[in-house]
């Protein structure tokens, strides 16, 4: 097998060319010596591979948990069509990320990176809560589910908010919030899941309501409500 490698940004790029088989040692020599350097963040272009046999499954599975014991990132793009077989029977499309094409996947490193920074976040800050008014729609994520229009946001973070103004949902029920954030009031769509409902004899001032808990959040979305969160209790504070 041969390969080159060349580097885009913290990427390092292979584009391996051959037949990855016993013979294929020098894609874990290759790799080692970039986690030698410092690179933790790997791609291999499989698009002039043609063959790929059960000791090459092996060489690419000892490749990649070298980046994984070091807590680097290592997937792949342009599988050729021929072999996509062999790596689902062996089960590695399931443990390494696959890409259609080498940009999706470069795009892919730089997600990893705005979700690690959200993660490293204090935690203080991940769930600090905003009191706030803001009308939002609500509806179930499934066709056949009730929806709820002109609700109220009584505090948002970023990781749920308490919706205010709707009981046709139950906990457990999977949901959409579409909203705007002011100052720009762009329309934002988030899909969420109702983990608390309030009692109504207990907590009748926030009845009827539910609370969500944000799923599937795109990372560039997550940032806004993060940056609007901040940017508003900033300000809060300032006037206080």
């Amino acid at each position: 097998m041969e390969l080159k490698a060349r580097q885009k940004g913290s990427v390092i790029i292979f584009d391996l060319c051959g037949r990855i088989d016993v013979d294929a040692a020098n894609l874990i020599e290759a790799v080692g010596q970039c986690l030698r350097d410092g690179y933790l963040d790997i791609l291999c272009n499989f698009e002039e591979i043609d063959f790929v046999d059960y000791m090459g499954i092996s060489v690419i599975t000892i490749a990649f948990r070298e980046v994984i014991n070091l807590n680097g990132r290592m997937k792949f793009c342009s599988i050729p069509m021929h072999l996509r077989g062999a790596f689902s029977v062996s089960g590695i499309d399931k443990i390494i990320d696959i890409y259609a094409t080498e940009e999706l996947a470069e795009n892919s490193f730089k997600e990893d990176k705005i979700i690690e920074d959200i993660k490293k976040m204090q935690l203080r800050r991940r769930f600090k809560r905003l009191p706030i008014d803001i009308k939002i729609e609500l509806k179930g994520k499934y066709e056949y589910a009730p929806a709820c229009l002109k609700l109220d946001i009584l505090n948002l973070s970023a990781i749920g908010a308490y919706i205010y103004g709707c009981d046709k949902f139950k906990l457990g029920d999977d949901v959409v919030m579409k909203l705007k954030l002011p100052p720009k009031f762009e329309e934002i769509e988030v899909e969420a899941k109702v983990v608390w409902l309030p009692d109504k004899q207990i907590q009748n001032q926030v009845y009827p309501g539910m609370g969500v808990e944000f799923s599937h959040m795109p990372s560039d979305i997550q940032k806004k409500v993060l940056e609007f969160i901040d940017r508003n209790l900033s300000l809060t504070s300032t006037d206080g």
